[in-house]
């Protein structure tokens, strides 16, 4: 069986090494000429919009999947008709635009913070009075990692904000004033079959996340549970999903999903019985899912623009070493360590020994 990717980062990196003991050879299709994917299968260097790569692609493999959400529509549309898309382009179409994402969740009865649209300086202005403040403007597509956002204090700050952003469609959020971050990951079949994960507690500075640890147990696995399970039967999906959670007092609000397997979730492939990344590939292929039953106490710490010594993080106890084969750059994700421990006061004091190396560097 043949796979392909849309993409060519780490997700699509850690896709391949999931599947290659399966038997599984990917192509993967990305314009970048040292994508870190690349050496794990067949590189198509080509850009997204450019059919003649797209039709090839289709043609010679059995599924497409993709490691980032903002794929063209455009590109979907090509490959559509000639070879099986999962996850459903329909969710891509949601998850690219945060104004029709937060719309979905409010359809669905998924809790969601205060949010009004905004179109121009009038517009926030507008959005302000009916959300208030703090709030957040967040472009409506293409942010990732803290990018295109804004955070208001005062109303005066409203033509800074809507500069700020490049003076593109937006969306106003009410600031939440939240205990826990938390992210769960579910993975559906083909047959609508539907596995979780435990919930994710996690950690981001400059909006980039830095840990995330599993909490099987949580008390609120239940309703996350229930909150994402609404989300794959909307969108017939097929895959790994990522729900990004705020807990305010006992009640969990969305903030955003991802359709692609997802940082918060890479402890899985030391920390579960079968990882995200080979859950994935069971779903879109149509094989059959794997156990999410987490095993021991796992973490993940993410190593943001420079790497430690592997030597050191390799001589931690229960500690696994991930490099993705980068260009080290300010502010991209270049590796991470996961931890599997037998209980959680070990796993916590990793947690803090690895973080101590990264502010050595």
């Amino acid at each position: 069986m043949r796979v392909g990717i849309l993409g060519g980062g780490q997700l699509a990196r850690m896709l391949a090494l999931a599947g290659r003991p399966l038997g599984l050879d990917f192509e993967i299709l990305c314009p970048a000429p040292d994508a870190c994917a690349a050496p794990l299968g067949r590189h198509r260097q080509a850009g997204f919009y450019e059919e003649e790569a797209l039709r090839a692609l289709a043609a010679s493999v059995d599924v497409v999947t993709y490691e980032f959400e903002n794929v063209p529509a455009e590109t979907v549309a090509i490959l559509e008709g000639r070879v099986p898309v999962y996850p459903h382009p329909r969710a891509l179409a949601h998850a690219q635009d945060r104004l029709r994402e937060k719309t979905l969740f409010r359809d669905l009865g998924i809790p969601t913070p205060a949010f009004a649209p905004v179109d121009d300086l009038a517009g926030l202005k507008a959005a302000i009075a009916e959300v208030g403040l703090p709030a957040v403007l967040k472009t409506r597509t293409e942010g990732y990692d803290g990018k295109g956002q804004f955070v208001l204090h005062e109303a005066g700050q409203a033509e800074v904000a809507w500069t700020a952003i490049g003076r593109m469609p937006a969306i106003l959020e009410a600031f939440v004033d939240y205990s826990r971050e938390l992210s769960i990951l579910a993975v559906r079949g083909r047959d609508g079959e539907i596995r979780h994960y435990p919930v994710s507690e996690n950690t981001h500075e400059q909006g980039i996340l830095r840990v995330s640890v599993a909490r099987p147990g949580d008390p609120l696995q239940g309703r996350a549970e229930e909150l994402v399970r609404r989300l794959l039967e909307r969108l017939d999906y097929v895959g790994v999903i990522a729900l990004e959670l705020f807990q305010v007092g006992g009640e969990l609000l969305a903030n955003e999903f991802a359709p692609r397997v997802h940082n918060s979730g890479h402890w899985t492939i030391e920390g579960a019985e079968i990882s995200q990344f080979e859950n994935h590939l069971r779903a879109v292929l149509g094989w059959p899912l794997g156990m999410t039953d987490p095993v021991g106490f796992a973490a993940m710490v993410n190593f943001i623009g420079q790497l430690p010594p592997a030597e050191a993080v390799l001589a931690l106890p229960y500690t696994h070493f991930h490099d993705y084969g980068k260009v080290l750059r300010e502010g991209r994700k270049v590796g991470h360590a996961t931890v599997r421990c037998p209980d959680a006061a070990t796993r916590d004091r990793a947690i803090e020994t690895l973080r101590g190396l990264i502010t050595q560097l």
